[in-house]
């Protein structure tokens, strides 16, 4: 007989410990070949497909579309070799000795071992799915109001085989509130009890009593709407609250005249070929800034107590999605022109609104260029992307008045800021980082100068 091999949600990288089922590409009986992708998943970082290393035929599959698993847990099972569904091995029947033990001890949910370390401890069943009668209403020469009495509990059958439950958070919210999982009728697959059916369980248990007699006392707070940090949002905020936490950041700026860069992007682009963007012009400025002041692409190692300047600069740039804000990384950023630099962008940004950047894209970057100005704002003071040591935030470029060659004219100006670790450099540093990027801006034959 074919070998059944158990295919689990494997380790996806830099820390990630759970994944959101976006879309399965595979059904129950369908042959799959080794390292086809199985399921669609998304992370904190990106949206992954997941390949499986047996061929064969599927024969089980674990989890619902939108659920969360853990990594580690089962996705699929696969009979290694078959070309159809093998034919399950009907179970003997029980016999009575076996009843009585499987009464006496409830049996490990599917997907987790048994634990023999301690003994098995009865559990009171709580009614969750049966029908709640009318409760009765208080008697009306009352004092005051008091209660309606509980209704009572129906019996409901407690089933002897194991709890078709897969999710472990779908365990965690039913033992947090006393829900007995295995008074519940799975809405799923074959009885696979989903959160759902957690939650219809709690709102049954929460069914409102009668009225009081005496109006009750206005509500003195509202509860607002409660949005989970999880999947790419929580990550953010883990990644900001940690740079808070261990990065003394500090931020210097500088207003820019940006009528000479803008006017040689148009020269650059009028002679044909692939169009250079004013971000791949910052980028080529930001990798010969660091190339001049390394202090800043560097990163700081806590352990060791040490400052650890990088040979490389990963140029990490920020994009809006309809998933939130996400960082790409431009490889070996230092060793590219700016057309070779807009077209790395441009690929980048179309992966990152489609959803298909893979985790190496969002990670092993050494400094990000922040370009906050395509939401219409002119400054800001970014937050450190730990763990790196600096970003450059770059502000609308719009007409203002300002004295050119001692005249007062209509020039095209930008905000230049830097958000600095001050454990890697000082003001001196940073201000000179600054201010020759400024310079490039204002006159880019600077930067054909240094190179």
């Amino acid at each position: 007989m074919p070998q059944v091999m158990e295919f689990k949600l494997p380790d996806l990288g830099e820390g990630l410990t759970e994944a959101e089922i976006v879309r399965w590409l595979v059904a129950v009986g369908d042959v799959v070949a080794i390292d086809q992708p199985v399921v669609e998943v998304e992370t904190a970082k990106a949206m992954v497909e997941v390949p499986c290393p047996y061929g064969g035929v599927v024969t089980a599959r674990f989890g619902e579309e939108g659920q969360e698993l853990p990594v580690g847990a089962p996705l699929i099972t696969v009979a290694v070799g078959a070309q159809s569904v093998p034919e399950a091995a009907e179970a003997p029947a029980a016999g009575a000795a076996e009843a009585e033990g499987a009464a006496a001890a409830p049996r490990p949910l599917i997907g987790y071992g048994s634990d023999h370390s301690r003994p098995a401890r009865r559990r009171r069943v709580r009614p969750v799915t049966a029908a709640v009668s009318a409760p009765v209403a208080p008697a009306a020469a009352a004092p005051a109001p008091v209660a309606a009495p509980a209704p009572a509990p129906v019996p409901v059958a407690v089933p002897a085989g194991p709890v078709p439950v897969i999710s472990p958070l779908v365990r965690k919210l039913a033992k947090d509130n006393g829900v007995d999982l295995r008074a519940l009728h799975g809405s799923g697959p074959e009885g696979l009890i989903l959160r759902a059916d957690v939650e219809a369980a709690l709102a049954a248990l929460r069914v409102p009593e009668a009225a009081p007699a005496v109006p009750a006392a206005p509500a003195v707070a509202v509860q607002g709407e409660r949005i989970p940090l999880k999947g790419l949002r929580g990550a953010v905020a883990e990644k900001l609250s940690r740079s808070r936490r261990e990065i003394p950041d500090a931020t210097c700026w500088v207003d820019a005249d940006a009528t000479e860069l803008m006017a040689a992007r148009a020269a650059m682009n009028a002679v044909g070929g692939p169009k250079i963007s004013v971000l791949a012009l910052l980028a080529r400025i930001c990798t010969a800034a660091l190339a001049r002041y390394p202090e800043l692409n560097s990163t700081v190692d806590l352990a060791a107590k040490e400052i650890v300047r990088l040979p490389s600069v990963h140029l990490g740039f920020a994009a809006q999605t309809e998933r939130g804000l996400v960082v790409p990384v431009v490889r070996d950023a230092q060793g590219m022109n700016p057309e070779s630099l807009s077209a790395e962008f441009a690929r980048l940004t179309e992966l990152a609104r489609s959803g298909k950047l893979a985790p190496s894209d969002l990670t092993g970057g050494t400094f990000t260029l922040n370009n906050y100005g395509v939401f219409g704002v002119d400054g800001s003071t970014p937050i450190v992307n730990h763990p790196e040591a600096a970003m450059l935030g770059v502000g609308r470029i719009i007409d203002k008045p300002w004295v050119h060659e001692g005249q007062l004219a209509v020039r095209k100006v930008v905000q230049l800021s830097l958000t600095f670790d001050h454990r890697v450099c000082d003001g001196g540093t940073a201000g000179g980082f600054l201010r020759y990027v400024a310079d490039c801006v204002e006159s880019p034959a600077v930067l054909l100068r240094t190179l």
